[in-house]
């Protein structure tokens, strides 16, 4: 937990992981949590380190950011929920458009009426593991710009804006 002592007592800090929420659909861990009145934020990472992985547990994943996002919305539907995905670039092979195309839609939530399993913000990292960079290429800046690692806190920054501008704490 990220906060001094005093704050503690007003929750009134930021939680890192394993931040247990229980939500609308079950009890579930999240890396960080930002809960002074409820959850305002949840965000969680999730990695598929080789193309084995990829092939056998893609649709397992998106299943899992679908069912965060409910469990989070379903019961805090002003919560902002943001996912990192990130995946070795060797290992995306041939799901590329499978995989940024799903997790744009799964990253598209722009009000608190909108699907409780799509999240407000998502990023789609693909990096380099010889030299630990970032791909500028993948996704594709200008189809997938929402997915860009670049653009992330922005998205999540105006969703937060949004929903909780004029509301205390901060």
């Amino acid at each position: 937990m990220s906060c001094n002592p005093s704050a503690r007592r007003r929750y009134d800090c930021v939680e890192t992981a394993p931040v247990t929420v229980v939500g609308g659909i079950r009890k579930q861990n999240y890396d960080v949590v930002y809960r002074p009145d409820g959850v305002r934020f949840a965000f969680d990472s999730k990695t598929l380190n080789d193309a084995k992985s990829v092939g056998k547990n893609w649709q397992n994943m998106v299943n899992d950011l679908a069912r965060e996002a409910a469990t989070i919305h379903t019961r805090f539907p002003m919560a902002v929920v943001a996912f990192l995905v990130l995946i070795p670039e060797p290992a995306v092979g041939n799901s590329l458009d499978p995989i940024t195309w799903r997790l744009d839609g799964l990253g598209a939530r722009a009000d608190e009426y909108g699907p409780s399993h799509v999240a407000e913000a998502m990023c789609f990292a693909v990096w380099d593991p010889p030299t630990a960079a970032i791909s500028t290429t993948i996704p594709s800046p200008t189809e997938h710009p929402n997915l860009r690692i670049e653009n992330f806190s922005t998205q999540i920054a105006e969703a937060y804006r949004l929903r909780y501008a004029g509301s205390l704490p901060h």
